[in-house]
């Protein structure tokens, strides 16, 4: 059932790691349902473009589409809000609050709600009301300067700002504020902003900039690729080899099991030569496949693994025995995580755009008469 088991959620449907954060929820075990605004006549829905099953952030919920643009839609969404434990919003600041769903009249009819809310910026601050996406949010909270070649940063997918400093922060204020309002009685309002939790994610590299171990220059760090026993190499069959025995221990059994007795090699640690040994480590692993130095490192304390696409992945024999990747009504995707010995979550479900809003409405406490003046009027 899972350990959110208990927990209602609802979801204004909305962009990026705010439907991350739901869905991470719905894995858990709580009940989500999501609002989605009921779409003018002629204009095409989402499951009309594509197979509803493949928009996997939408897994294990329930959906409502309501037209909040007449009466009877809007009066409906506090109603279902003032059932729920959690509120998910994610748009600009003020836009909740347009539509008379902002923080005040939802707390004030329902005391206990956690009220989370996602954005880039945050709900303050002078970018507050601009539009922006992951990386412009990662480029301000200082982490995208650090990440890339030497020549210019590089973007790393979206996963920074949008799914660790968005969605996975989101999801820890909301479970947090959960938990004091379980004591307290009181809800609260979430300000997540993905800029913020970008730059939480930076703490690691903050202390060894503390500590005099960081350059601003990229490309010359241990983390950043500066380091040649922290890369990845090209192989002769074009694949790539990542690699990362930092600890001497781990170091030596690499060079050991590549077969490198240089003893250049011994200075690990001296910053000046890393380029002159990275280029020549690249020569040497170019020599075997991907899959050649896999056999005779992967699994050892070498810190080795094969740079597999996405393809590759969910075939791993590690990640078939955990079962990472799971197939869901034929779609694979990651299983969730994290996993618990006693209170095991229930197997995601599709996502089900198409689903009756009315059944949610009974579930949640709308009376049949209230469900049909919804339908007469076009609400619902």
């Amino acid at each position: 059932m899972g350990p959110l088991h208990g927990v209602k959620v609802v979801e204004f449907a909305a962009l990026g790691p705010a439907p991350m954060g739901a869905m991470i929820l719905a894995d858990l075990g709580a009940e989500v349902v999501r609002i989605e605004r009921k779409r003018a006549a002629g204009v095409p829905t989402a499951s009309e473009l594509f197979d509803p099953r493949l928009d996997i952030l939408n897994r294990s919920r329930r959906v409502v589409s309501l037209d909040l643009k007449k009466p009877e839609g809007l009066g409906a969404a506090p109603r279902l809000v003032a059932g729920a434990d959690i509120l998910i919003e994610g748009f600009r600041p003020g836009v909740m609050e347009r539509l008379g769903l902002g923080p005040a009249p939802m707390l004030d009819a329902n005391p206990r709600l956690v009220y989370g809310r996602m954005t880039g910026w945050g709900q303050t601050g002078p970018l507050a009301q601009a539009a922006g996406h992951d990386i412009t949010y990662l480029a301000l909270s200082g982490a995208l300067h650090s990440i890339g070649a030497p020549e210019k940063p590089t973007v790393p997918l979206n996963l920074i700002a949008d799914c660790g400093g968005g969605a996975m922060l989101l999801v820890v204020g909301v479970l947090a504020a959960l938990t004091e309002a379980r004591t307290s009685g009181r809800g609260q309002v979430v300000d997540a902003a993905m800029t913020d939790g970008a730059a939480l994610l930076m703490t690691m590299i903050h202390t060894f900039k503390a500590m005099g171990q960081w350059q601003p220059e990229r490309g010359t760090n241990l983390l950043d690729g500066g380091a040649h026993f922290y890369d990845t190499y090209r192989c002769a069959d074009g694949k790539f080899l990542a690699i990362g025995p930092i600890e001497p221990q781990f170091y030596r059994e690499f060079l050991q099991r590549i077969g490198l007795d240089d003893p250049a090699y011994n200075e690990q640690w001296d910053r000046t030569r890393w380029p002159e040994l990275k280029t020549r480590l690249a020569d040497h692993l170019a020599t075997r496949t991907r899959n050649a130095w896999c056999e005779l490192m992967e699994g050892t304390d070498a810190c080795v693994a094969p740079v597999l696409d996405m393809d590759e992945a969910p075939a791993h024999p590690h990640n078939r025995a955990r079962r990472t990747f799971i197939e869901v009504d034929g779609v694979v995707q990651a299983a969730p995580a994290p996993r618990f010995s006693r209170s095991v979550p229930d197997a995601p479900r599709p996502p089900t755009p198409g689903e009756a809003g009315e059944s949610v409405l009974a579930d949640w406490g709308f009376t049949p008469a209230e469900i049909d003046a919804l339908r007469i009027s076009g609400a619902v």
